[in-house]
């Protein structure tokens, strides 16, 4: 049996009067890829930001119900928002890098949680950027600013920077909807690789994407989680009509 990492338990969240997440309850298991999928607006990105406190940024959101990370409640105000999202780290919908060097974006958190010693920052570097198979296309690029580099080569420098701090989820929104599809099958490879260091978690619309990758998958619709089980089992018999619907494209 799969060693749980996340579990969420009664989840409700609000965004001022409107209610985005309704009773959510799910387990995430350690070392597996959980894609989250459903129509725009259903709540699979709310939920995703709930995991590493995000939505905490937003006014008027408040939170009821549990979310633990290896047991521990992270929904508290106790909990150490900086260390958390160190633990939890997220890659979004657009490559975010900044307008830094290569070599800096990757040092970025090493620099501001003063992890390691500036000696050992080539070292890291060299490992996280190998990590996000971006070794071989940028050593001999480290000083150059890396908003110049593709988009691909800018979303892997995104992973790679979260690696350098040493996660241990890597949360992902949508990543490859900016990228073309050769990038996106790289992406992809990618993330089966990490999963055998990470848990992660991922927001996609591309039913053959959620398909191709993921071990475990919840579907939304109007702020609840219709369903949640195995990747597998659920595309080939679905336990709701509505992910159905929802997998054999009759709506969203």
């Amino acid at each position: 049996m799969d060693e749980i990492k996340i579990e969420i338990e009664r989840l409700n969240l609000h965004y001022g009067n409107f209610q985005a997440l309704r009773e959510i309850n799910a387990a995430f298991p350690a070392g597996r890829i959980t894609a989250l999928i459903g129509p725009s607006g259903c709540g699979k990105s709310s939920l995703l930001r709930c995991l590493n406190r995000m939505n905490d940024l937003v006014p008027g959101a408040r939170i009821q119900g549990r979310i633990s990370l290896d047991g521990e409640e992270i929904t508290g105000p106790e909990i150490d928002l900086i260390s958390l999202r160190k633990r939890v780290g997220m890659v979004f919908q657009r490559p975010n890098p900044f307008p830094l060097s290569v070599r800096d974006n990757v040092t970025y958190g090493l620099r501001i949680h003063n992890l390691a010693p500036e000696a050992d920052w080539d070292g890291i570097v060299e490992e996280s950027l190998r990590r996000a198979w971006l070794w071989r296309e940028l050593k001999d690029r480290l000083r150059d600013n890396a908003l110049s580099l593709p988009l691909d080569q800018q979303q892997r420098l995104c992973v790679a920077r979260l690696l350098a701090v040493k996660p241990e989820v890597l949360l992902l929104d949508e990543p490859a909807s900016a990228l073309d599809p050769i990038a996106t099958e790289k992406l992809e490879e990618l993330l089966r690789v990490l999963k055998q260091d990470y848990t992660v978690v991922i927001v996609t619309h591309n039913m053959d994407q959620a398909s191709r990758i993921s071990d475990f998958c919840g579907f939304f619709l109007l702020g609840e989680m219709v369903e949640f089980g195995e990747t597998e089992a659920m595309f080939r018999k679905p336990a709701r009509p509505e992910t159905e619907s929802y997998i054999t494209g009759r709506f969203g």
